[in-house]
């Protein structure tokens, strides 16, 4: 009988390292969504000058996961992946303990800017992690089923967020993010061993760091498939955004505006569940045009409903257009993402740190422009989304046209 490796003992099962991801990518999920039971209460307590700025706490921690991960890659092609993801946890809790003793708006900011820094860290290390072991389909296929755990996950943070409300204060949620954080650590540090051996480390370097971001965005297919999860991510964090306005002034669904939010995250999470079973079969791309397709069709219905009646949209007409239409956005990300890194196998943390940071520094920008227009109605939501989606298969159609 062969001897098994130290790395082989520790190394976590299929499902293990599968549910392992999942917990350590979802750090961010849960960093935004149990805040915006808050969003109204911090925004209050410290002074911002109008009402859609609170909105800002969530696009902020995006923007500071944008820039991080451009320099976390690298590093985690330098040094490995376990290091990376080290010191993003430890930046990640510097910004909470800035934000938990903030007094001012603008303070604030600041620390969900460090937080989304520090985030990307771990964001980037695990998807090259990931890299290190799968390719293609089979990749599509593992970052589906850990982006269904990923949904269902933070699917019941508001709630959580809601509870601590209830017991304590805003302060309160970004302590508790501290302690989920040092729980996910813990267990990737006894269970994960490095999946990038030393020989196959490259040194850090500036020249590297624009050489790999030259190589990124010339290929036509990994740069027009990170434009398209920029934009989808859009869609996402607009409605992130948004979703406590809409839900508390619009339709006054009170302490159940978690359980509104658990349903749109379990759309996006069955979608990705359903992705991971089927993707092999049909492919990439076919689901990919598939489901824009059917996105932007599904929001222009809803627009166009809206513009005929009087006054705001029936919340169960809301709900069942969103859910659908989230369901569309769950096919895709895992298989945007995923087209993007096929050539990308020889620069994996590089890679994934171009397309990472990209894609927030698209969609974040987008989601406060969005944001900004909210004006009691969801009109200017449904109107973003729609545009996103046309933009979405634009620069898919653009990435194909020259195979």
């Amino acid at each position: 009988m062969p001897i098994k490796t130290q790395a082989e003992i520790r190394s976590p099962g299929y499902r293990e390292f599968i549910t392992l991801m999942a917990v350590m990518i979802s750090i961010t999920a849960l960093s935004i969504d149990m805040m915006l039971p808050a969003l109204s209460d911090i925004g209050r307590d410290l002074g911002a000058g109008h009402p859609n700025d609170a909105q800002l706490v969530v696009s902020v921690l995006i923007l500071g996961m944008g820039i991080g991960q451009i320099f976390f890659g690298p590093l985690s092609d330098c040094f490995g992946r376990k290091p990376v993801i080290f010191t993003g946890f430890l930046i990640f809790s510097l910004g909470c303990l800035l934000s938990i003793f903030s007094r001012q708006f603008s303070l604030m900011l600041v620390g969900r800017l460090i937080q989304g820094i520090g985030a990307a860290g771990p964001r980037t290390a695990i998807v090259a992690l990931i890299r290190d072991q799968y390719s293609g389909r089979a990749m599509a296929r593992i970052m589906s089923t850990i982006m269904a755990v990923f949904i269902f996950v933070p699917a019941i943070a508001p709630a959580i967020g809601q509870v601590i409300l209830l017991k304590a204060n805003w302060r309160a949620i970004f302590g508790a993010l501290m302690i989920q954080g040092l729980i996910a650590l813990t267990w990737f540090t006894i269970r994960q061993p490095e999946t990038l051996p030393r020989q196959h480390r490259m040194p850090f370097s500036a020249r590297r760091i624009l050489n790999g971001l030259v190589e990124v965005c010339t290929n036509r297919l990994s740069l027009g498939y990170t434009l398209a999860a920029g934009f989808m991510s859009g869609v996402l964090l607009s409605y992130l955004n948004c979703a406590q306005q809409i839900f508390q002034e619009i339709y006054h669904v009170g302490r159940q505006f978690p359980f509104y939010m658990a349903v749109i995250a379990l759309s996006i999470g069955s979608a990705s569940f359903v992705n991971s079973r089927i993707v092999m079969r049909f492919g990439m791309r076919s689901l990919s045009y598939r489901a824009v397709v059917l996105f932007i069709i599904l929001m222009i219905f809803y627009l166009a409903v809206i513009f005929q009646m009087d006054g705001p949209s029936p919340l169960w007409l809301t709900m069942l257009c969103f859910m659908l239409a989230f369901f569309c956005l769950g096919i895709l990300f895992g298989n945007l993402n995923a087209i993007a890194m096929v050539p990308l196998g020889h620069i994996a943390g590089m890679g994934a740190a171009v397309i990472g940071s990209l894609t927030s520094l698209i969609s974040s920008p987008l989601s406060v422009i969005i944001g900004r227009y909210y004006n009691g109605t969801t009109v200017p939501l449904a109107l973003g989304f729609i545009i996103l989606g046309v933009l979405t298969i634009t620069a898919m159609h653009w990435a194909d046209d020259n195979r």
